[in-house]
C-alpha cells in the first residue's frame, strides 16, 4: 500500500532497530499522540517554550540514549546510532520543527565535545544528557555570522592555565537553558590560526546574560554575552586549528538531521493535504478529479518517496565512513540543499492545491507552509553547500575508485568516525564509486534511461564546456551548474535505495519523469546566465528531454497517492 512509503503513526513500528530503539521511537510518537493536535497547534502559536516535551524526553532518558556515544556511555542502549537518530528527526519534523529544533542544536552543541580529548568535560556532558539537560552551539555572532575567521569571542588568559571569556553570540539555539554550550573564541594573545578556542559554558553561571530570543517563536535561538566568563582548563574542548577543524565536522554531523526532519514535516502535511482535496468538491467534483490537481500531488508524493530514498541511503554511507572513504563529504551537503529544498517544493504544489486550507489555524499545514522554509537556510545557505557540492563534481562523474559495496546500515553500532574526522580539508582528493551501475541496473525503466541521457551529456559538458578560469570566478553560473551535478547524485542514490528495498518501478519511472522536467529546467537556466558561451549555450538546450509519458503508469501512481485520503489524522 501507500503508507507502506510514508511514515504513518497509527502502523509505525520501527521493527529494523533493537528492543530499547523501538520502545523510544514508540513512545515518542505515543507522547505526540496523546497530546493531540489542539495542544501542538496551541504551544506553535502561543510560543511556549518546550518544558513539558523536555521532561517528556529526560524521563525516557531519550536524547541521553541516542546522543551519548558508546565510549562515554553507562549502558549498552547508548550509542551514537545515525540510522536511529534519523528516524527520530523524523518523527520530530512530523509533529512540530521546534521540537526538532532544541534535539538538533543539542546535537550540535555534543559535537565539540564528543571530539575532545576533555575526560572532564566529556563526563560533566554525559552526566547532564543523563539529567535531561540541552545543549547549545555557540559559533554564530551577529556581525560576523558563521564566520569563524571573524569570531570577536575573546579569551585572555588568566595566569593560571585558564582564560577570561569576553563576547557575544548570536542564532544560539537553547541558549536559554543549555546546561553546557559549546563556543567558538580566540585567544588575544595568539594570532590566527593557532588561537582558536572551543570551550564549555553554562548558560546558568551569573556571567553568562542572556539578551533575547532573536526569533518569534518557541524556538529559542538566543543572543548572549559573555561578561569576565571564567575558562578554566576543565572547559577547553579544542585549541587551534582542531578548534577550526571541530566546528566544520560538528556541522558535518548536525548537516544532516535537516533532510530527514523536512521530509516529517512534509509527510504530515500531504495527509492533509491529499484528505482535504479528496473530501472537497468543486463544480459536483471531488478537487482530485481535476487533472492538474492528479498531476501535482502525484509529483509532491514521488519527489517525497525520492527525499526518503536518498536520505536513507545516505546513511549508510555516513555509518560506513573512515579516513580512506570520504564519500559522506558530497551526501552530506546533498541531504541538506537536495532533499531541504525538494522539501519545499512538495510543500507548495500540495499548497497549490489547497489553497486557502493551507492558511487555517487549526491545520498542521500552515505551520509546515512556514518551518519547511527554514531547513535549507540552516547549517550553511543553499548556496554554500551548492558551491561545497561543485568541489567534487570531476571526480565523482569522472575518475571513479574502487570501493567495496556499502550495505544497508541498520545496525546497532556506535558511528565512532563521525567524531574522528580529522583536518577538514582536502575535498578535492575524495574519491567514488562509479554512478553508472545504478542506473544501468534500471536501464528497462523508460525515465531512468531518459535521464541517463542527461547524465552522460553532463559528462560531456564537464570534459568540453566546463567553465573556465574566469567563468570559474561568477558564483551565479557555477550554482546553475551545480544543480545539474547534484540532481545526477541525487538520482544515484535513489536508484541505489530503490534497488535494496525493491522499490515499485511504477512510483521509480514517475519519480525519474519529474527529475527529468528538473534538469531540463537547470539547463534552460544555465542556458540564459550572462557569461555563458556559445558551446554551452549549445550544450544546455541540447540536453534537455521530454519525460516519457505512460498514462497507465500514471494512473497506477496516482492511485496509491489517492489512497492516502483519510488514512491519519492526529487526533483532536
Amino acid at each position: 500500500m501507500a503508507d507502506s512509503l510514508l511514515f504513518n503513526p497509527r502502523t509505525y513500528d520501527p521493527a529494523q532497530f533493537d528492543p530499547e530503539t523501538r520502545r523510544l521511537l514508540r513512545a515518542t510518537v505515543d507522547w505526540f499522540e496523546d497530546r493531540g493536535k489542539r495542544r501542538l497547534i496551541e504551544d506553535y502559536r502561543s510560543r511556549a517554550w518546550l518544558a513539558d516535551f523536555l521532561a517528556f524526553a529526560a524521563k525516557e532518558g531519550l536524547f541521553a540514549t541516542f546522543l551519548t556515544p558508546a565510549s562515554a556511555a553507562r549502558d549498552n542502549d547508548r550509542r551514537w546510532d545515525t540510522a536511529r537518530i534519523a528516524a527520530l528527526n523524523e518523527i520530530f519534523g512530523f509533529y512540530g520543527l521546534d521540537y526538532w529544533y532544541a534535539w538538533q542544536v543539542t546535537i550540535l552543541g555534543l559535537g565539540p565535545v564528543w571530539q575532545s580529548d576533555n575526560a572532564a568535560a566529556r563526563t560533566r556532558a554525559a552526566e547532564l544528557l543523563t539529567q535531561g539537560e540541552v545543549f547549545a552551539f555557540g559559533l554564530s555572532e551577529k556581525t560576523h555570522g558563521a564566520d569563524i575567521y571573524s569570531t570577536d569571542m575573546l579569551l585572555t588568559p588568566d595566569g593560571n592555565g585558564g582564560f577570561t571569556a569576553e563576547g557575544s553570540k548570536y542564532y544560539i539555539g537553547n541558549g536559554n537553558a543549555a546546561g553546557l554550550v559549546s563556543v567558538f573564541g580566540r585567544r588575544t594573545d595568539i594570532e590566527g590560526p593557532d588561537g582558536y578556542v572551543f570551550f564549555a559554558a553554562d548558560s546558568r553561571h551569573p556571567a553568562y546574560h542572556l539578551v533575547k530570543n532573536v526569533v518569534d517563536s518557541s524556538k529559542y535561538v538566543s543572543e548572549f554575552r559573555l561578561e569576565n566568563y571564567p575558562v578554566g582548563p576543565d572547559d577547553v574542548l579544542h585549541t587551534g586549528r582542531a578548534a577550526f577543524d571541530a566546528a566544520l565536522n560538528t556541522v558535518n554531523v548536525g548537516k544532516f538531521n535537516l533532510c530527514t526532519a523536512s521530509i516529517g514535516i512534509c509527510e504530515h502535511a500531504m495527509y492533509e493535504a491529499v484528505t482535504h482535496a479528496h473530501t472537497r468538491i468543486l463544480y459536483g467534483r471531488p478537487v482530485t478529479a481535476f487533472p492538474h490537481v492528479r498531476r501535482e500531488l502525484a509529483d509532491a508524493y514521488v519527489r517525497l518517496v525520492g527525499m526518503k530514498l536518498f536520505s536513507d541511503r545516505a546513511v549508510d554511507y555516513f555509518r560506513s565512513a573512515s579516513p580512506d572513504d570520504r564519500r559522506y563529504l558530497l551526501f552530506n551537503p546533498m541531504t541538506k540543499m537536495k532533499v531541504t529544498t525538494e522539501g519545499e517544493k512538495v510543500i507548495d504544489l500540495m499548497w497549490d492545491v489547497i489553497a486557502a486550507k493551507g492558511f487555517e489555524k487549526d491545520t498542521y499545514f500552515a505551520q509546515a507552509a512556514v518551518e519547511i522554509r527554514g531547513l535549507p537556510k540552516l547549517e550553511g545557505t543553499v548556496h554554500v553547500n551548492l558551491a561545497l557540492i561543485l568541489k567534487f563534481m570531476r571526480n565523482h562523474l569522472l575518475n571513479p575508485a574502487e570501493f567495496a559495496p556499502v550495505p544497508t546500515r541498520l545496525d546497532a553500532a556506535d558511528d565512532t568516525f563521525l567524531f574522528e574526522q580529522g583536518p577538514a580539508r582536502g575535498l578535492g582528493s575524495v574519491r567514488f564509486h562509479d554512478w553508472r551501475p545504478a542506473y544501468d541496473a534500471y536501464a528497462g525503466v523508460p525515465n531512468v534511461a531518459r535521464f541517463r541521457e542527461q547524465a552522460d551529456a553532463l559528462c560531456e559538458f564537464v570534459t568540453t564546456a566546463a567553465p573556465d578560469e574566469e567563468q570559474s570566478r561568477d558564483l551565479d553560473l557555477l550554482l546553475a551548474v551545480g544543480q545539474l551535478f547534484a540532481l545526477v547524485v541525487h538520482g544515484q542514490l535513489i536508484l541505489e535505495q530503490a534497488r535494496l528495498t525493491d522499490l515499485d518501478e511504477d512510483v521509480l519511472d514517475e519519480l525519474f519523469s519529474v527529475l527529468v522536467r528538473d534538469f531540463s529546467a537547470f539547463a534552460v537556466e544555465l542556458h540564459g546566465k550572462d557569461s555563458a558561451t556559445a558551446d554551452q549555450q549549445r550544450w544546455a538546450l541540447g540536453a534537455v528531454r521530454r519525460p516519457v509519458i505512460d498514462e497507465a503508469r500514471s494512473g497506477r501512481v496516482w492511485e496509491r497517492v489517492e489512497a492516502l485520503a483519510g488514512v491519519y489524522e492526529m487526533a483532536p
